[in-house]
């Protein structure tokens, strides 16, 4: 690609910024997290199976069963990271639960000499020693209020990112829209079991919060995983590492302005060290594919 594509681009910031602002508008529902979670990924993946399916998409499970598997597994942990990190939006606030739930990332790039056998460079070392650092300064002073299950939840929600990224990794030819819209699709089926055994299927949504439910499910989800993925694959990989970290970084800008939630000086600098840790990591990883 020698010609950035400004389109594409655009489709993929705005996917970001819409991802970004999950929290807010999860605030303005009032029920329970897990029933949001259930409620995004049922409207979320009826949404994007009726595009791919207006679009004249075709579904290749048959032809690669080992890549749905994963595909479905990756599903599975995605519908449980967002149970975890919506339970955390609700203990521990939005900012400091998107930033827990970015070092799924960076489990991915510490395991990855295990895992997909990458050589652990000096530079990943760095990041991740910078990340753990803005851990530390992040979460200093949370776990003095004694909010351990929130912690607890948005660490859960990285370690679910982790295997999400994992098991989508091994997919190898089914990819893009297909491979979104099986994957929310699996997400969902996960949540609704688990909704199902807590306490069945009768939800009660408040009235003023139907518009809430319906943006989160059909802006923030379904047109936001269309805009990520119709976009991914038009871009370079570089600019899809590096721009991605603009969601936890607007999810921590969207909390202050738009909910109160404030940072010490602190833990402002814990924040920066988990983004720029990350993306160290991502630019080393993609500088070293160079030819």
């Amino acid at each position: 690609m020698d010609r950035l594509d400004k389109k594409a681009l655009v489709k993929y910031l705005c996917a970001l910024l819409l991802f970004g602002s999950n929290g807010v508008v999860a605030s303005r529902i009032a029920m329970g997290s897990h029933e949001i979670v259930f409620l995004r990924t049922l409207i979320g993946s009826v949404f994007l199976i009726a595009v791919f399916l207006l679009g004249k998409g075709t579904f290749h499970i048959r032809e690669y069963k080992r890549d749905a598997l994963f595909i479905v597994l990756s599903g599975a942990a995605m519908g449980l990271s967002w149970l975890f990190v919506f339970e955390a939006y609700r203990l521990i606030g939005v900012g400091f639960s998107t930033l827990l739930y970015y070092c799924g990332p960076v489990i991915v790039m510490i395991l990855s000499p295990v895992i997909f056998r990458e050589r652990l460079t000096k530079p990943k070392v760095v990041g991740f020693v910078i990340v753990l650092v803005g851990l530390v300064l992040v979460n200093g002073k949370l776990v003095g209020t004694g909010n351990v299950w929130g912690l607890f939840c948005g660490a859960m929600s990285a370690v679910m990112l982790f295997l999400l990224i994992t098991f989508n990794k091994q997919s190898t030819h089914i990819v893009g829209m297909e491979n979104s819209v099986i994957q929310l699709t699996a997400s969902f089926l996960t949540v609704a079991v688990f909704v199902w055994a807590k306490q069945g299927f009768a939800l009660d949504v408040p009235a003023g919060s139907w518009l809430w439910v319906l943006m989160l499910g059909l802006v923030n989800t379904g047109l936001g995983c269309y805009l990520y993925f119709s976009a991914l694959s038009k871009l370079p990989v570089q600019t899809v590492a590096v721009c991605g970290y603009l969601e936890p970084l607007s999810a921590v800008v969207f909390s202050a302005v738009l909910l109160g939630e404030r940072m010490t000086p602190l833990q402002v600098v814990g924040a920066v060290c988990i983004i720029g840790g990350a993306m160290i990591g991502e630019l080393v990883k993609e500088r070293a594919k160079r030819p």
